[in-house]
């Protein structure tokens, strides 16, 4: 999967992200938004921030959100979003590249990632930039999918995943745990839910 591969899925189903999002977040990860937001505070970095949904949700903890997406038609929505929603001047949108950001070391107190490692085509160079930017002892804060802890469900999902990465660019069973332990970071919390597919993780880069 290439970041062109990525940018014609996300800029082919922009106007309809949020209805199917909504859809599947009531069923597989009702509260993961305002989950993550509640726990970032100070400057924060969104990676892959698609159409903003999570931008009306920062808590006043937040002094201020860089939001990065690929696609200029996500992005798009997301600033009508924070001009409907009157978020002000402590909201920032750019298009760039999670994998290599234009963004300076340890300039965040929190990255936050919903749902979006698993179309990242080099997760783990994602992951890394996230805890490049992260000031030491800032968190990182994800709410992701990933393989089942139901022998059952995880071998469905490992079926049809090959289908899902070609056409939604989605790869189903990447696990968070890893890409994060592997790019330096230390997991202080993780819960998973509905039948494990769900992960909330918090991890913080060492100080």
């Amino acid at each position: 999967m290439s970041n062109e591969r990525v940018l014609q899925v996300f800029d082919t189903i922009a106007e309809r992200y949020d209805r199917q999002m909504a859809i599947c977040e009531r069923m597989l990860f009702p509260g993961s938004r305002t989950w993550v937001t509640g726990r970032a505070s100070g400057r924060v970095v969104e990676i892959a921030v698609g159409t903003g949904l999570n931008l009306p949700l920062y808590p006043e903890a937040v002094v201020s959100v860089i939001g990065i997406d690929l696609s200029e038609r996500m992005l798009a929505i997301a600033r009508r979003r924070a001009e409907d929603e009157k978020l002000g001047d402590r909201i920032e949108l750019r298009q760039g590249d999670v994998q290599r950001l234009d963004l300076r070391d340890g300039c965040a107190d929190t990255v936050v990632s919903t749902f979006t490692l698993c179309s990242i085509p080099d997760a783990d160079a994602a992951v890394r930039e996230a805890f490049r930017v992260l000031r030491p002892g800032g968190r990182f804060v994800l709410a992701e999918h990933g393989p089942s802890s139901n022998v059952f469900v995880r071998a469905l999902m490992r079926l049809v995943e090959p289908l899902a990465v070609r056409f939604s660019a989605d790869h189903l069973t990447r696990d968070p745990r890893p890409l994060l332990r592997g790019a330096g970071f230390r997991i202080e919390f993780v819960a998973r839910a509905r039948l494990g597919v769900s992960f909330r993780v918090v991890a913080v880069r060492p100080e």
